[in-house]
């Protein structure tokens, strides 16, 4: 088998996933991206195992199958940080997240402060 067109099709899905992740603002999207990215080197694990015979059989087989659990696991962990992110900010733009803002403007409304933040001092300090 000649594995041209598998190599050419995985370049392909890679570069449109860089693509996708540099160029887009929404963050599903950008995990869309990412995911299209992790497919493209699953094709050329799995193309690589079946056109180089290594010492170890399907080797590239077991490898695809860790990234797709690592693909699953990197959806359920960036779904739940962009379904945080809608709570907060109403947005799931990328470009719209501050990254140096302090953490109490981070808190929900209606949530007290600690008595620490709110007395000035370490909880520790007045005992």
């Amino acid at each position: 088998m000649r594995p041209v067109i598998p190599y050419v099709t995985a370049a392909l899905l890679f570069g449109l996933g860089v693509y996708g992740v540099l160029r887009r603002r929404n963050a599903v999207l950008v995990l869309m991206a990412v995911e299209l990215m992790l497919n493209a080197v699953n094709l050329i694990l799995v193309t690589a195992d079946t056109t180089a015979r290594s010492v170890l059989p399907h080797s590239g087989q077991v490898f695809a199958l860790f990234v797709i659990v690592l693909a699953a696991a990197e959806i359920g962990v960036g779904l739940a940080i962009v379904l945080q992110l809608y709570r907060l900010r109403a947005t799931v733009a990328v470009d719209e997240v501050p990254l140096t803002e302090p953490a109490e403007s981070l808190r929900p409304a209606g949530m007290p402060q600690p008595a620490a933040a709110s007395a000035g001092q370490h909880p520790e300090v007045g005992r």
